[in-house]
């Protein structure tokens, strides 16, 4: 068959937009994906990829297949709590119920007893100041990044930021505190050295040209051995010394201690030793979404919720209502998985193993996300052979192993319980059919169902 008679046969985009699957599909799928779609099936049929009476059943199949997210839910058997590649924190039934609930029309700037224009976020903020009582005022930006941005550009504007060297790191993806805060114009003080700032350091630097005292917690690596730093309280005597705020930096969403994290610094006794601003995070041991959270001084506060900056990084509606409700509701999967049992871990290793086979080794899982390095979760896993791991990934449900030492490990501290038969599930399809791999899912307009582009159809 000649290239002009097998395009003649291929149906028109009118005829294939008249569909009843169509139709169908609008109700989920835009116009713009459904037309996609079309599109791709036909260039495919043209290009002898397809046969010519395949392309109607093809998009059909493949407008019932298509996800309008890409986004894979994937199963955390890692042991690693705060997974940065997974999200970090998993939201709790509290949260997840409260972005549903906010994802049409709410007040999140209305008085529905006045009718008037209220302030945003006032019930957030006022969760935060009952979960962390030190604080005198609070606000939300969008992440971490955006409230150190904030307070340093409202607090020293172009003035100097008199910091630790041994503070001014760098976290993930390359991303450097220091590039961050020369953005806003300020200049940056470097006092002591790598291992050890004494606070003579600080009170030689303090000038008239000095605009705040900077800490920053170096929540993803432990310095040991010869250090020195300088704690919070005494910076406060310098700050008070000298009529200048200091800007605590933690990380992590810890808001008070956590005896299982001796070492890891909170909100409340940051600000009880003195801190005019504390910024923590709310997807990270906080357990909430990605938020930048500040808590300080009713003043300090004041001063940023005015700064036109505060506007360009201020959250939405769907944040604010999740970061309530994991601050409200029950315990948010991070306190959960972080306090985790010991021996119901091993109990579930064991239940898994009995179904699978391989063997339960002992495992400590980690806080992740830059919180608490170095800091060992006594667990369990289950041990099988490493290839497994990719099979785990692409299969339904998506599950991600620890690759380790040659071995593939399944820890279940961040797995909920009720997950664990599908786990094993997935398990066992992956033993059982090592060369069925999922496909992985483009971003955008997958190839419809069927077509390979490396071969061609027989005609």
């Amino acid at each position: 068959m000649g290239d002009d008679d097998r395009r003649r046969r291929i149906p028109r985009t009118d005829l294939l937009l008249g569909l009843p699957a169509v139709a169908l599909a609008r109700g989920r799928l835009s116009e713009t994906a459904i037309r996609a779609i079309i599109t791709q099936t036909q260039e495919a049929a043209r290009a002898g990829l397809l046969p010519a009476d395949e392309v109607t059943s093809t998009v059909e199949r493949a407008l019932t297949a298509h996800e309008t997210v890409s986004l894979t839910p994937v199963l955390n058997a890692t042991g690693v709590i705060v997974h940065t590649n997974l999200g970090r924190a998993p939201l709790s039934d509290a949260a997840q119920a409260a972005v549903q609930a906010a994802a049409g029309y709410v007040d999140v700037e209305l008085d529905l007893a006045t009718g008037r224009r209220s302030a945003r976020g006032v019930a957030a903020r006022e969760a935060l100041l009952q979960a962390c009582p030190a604080a005198e005022g609070a606000l939300i930006v969008n992440n971490g990044a955006a409230a150190l941005l904030l307070a340093v550009t409202a607090l020293a504007g172009t003035k100097e930021i008199v910091v630790s060297r041994g503070e001014l790191i760098e976290i993930g993806a390359g991303f450097r505190l220091p590039d961050l805060m020369q953005t806003t114009g300020a200049r940056l003080r470097e006092v002591g050295t790598t291992n050890r700032t004494h606070a003579d350091d600080y009170a030689r630097a303090i000038t008239e040209a000095t605009g705040c005292l900077l800490k920053v917690h170096t929540s993803n690596f432990r310095v040991e051995g010869f250090t020195a730093q300088v704690d919070i309280a005494m910076l406060r005597d310098l700050a008070d010394a000298h009529n200048l705020p200091l800007i605590v930096d933690l990380g992590s969403g810890l808001l008070v201690p956590d005896p299982l994290l001796p070492d890891e610094p909170d909100a409340d006794s940051a600000l009880r030793a003195g801190a005019d601003v504390v910024i923590a995070s709310g997807d990270k041991l906080l357990g909430g979404p990605q938020a930048g959270i500040l808590l300080g001084r009713r003043g300090a506060i004041e001063r940023l919720a005015k700064h036109p900056l505060a506007r360009a990084v201020r959250t939405d509606k769907l944040t604010l209502a999740a970061l309530e409700a994991t601050l409200r509701g029950g315990e948010p999967p991070v306190r959960a998985a972080l306090h985790a049992d010991a021996e119901r871990l091993r109990e579930r290793a064991q239940l898994l193993a009995a179904r699978v086979g391989g063997a339960v080794v002992p495992h400590d899982g980690r806080v992740g996300g830059g919180g608490a390095p170095g800091v060992p979760l006594p667990g369990w896993a289950v041990e099988l052979p490493e290839e497994l791991a990719e099979r785990l990934r692409l299969g339904t449900p998506s599950v991600l192993a620890r690759v380790h030492g040659g071995r593939c490990l399944i820890d279940l501290r961040c797995v909920p319980e009720d997950a664990d038969e599908p786990l094993t599930v997935a398990v066992l399809d992956a033993l059982n059919h090592p060369a069925a791999h999922r496909p992985k899912r483009p971003a955008a307009h997958p190839r419809p169902p069927g077509l390979d582009p490396g071969s061609r159809p027989a005609d």
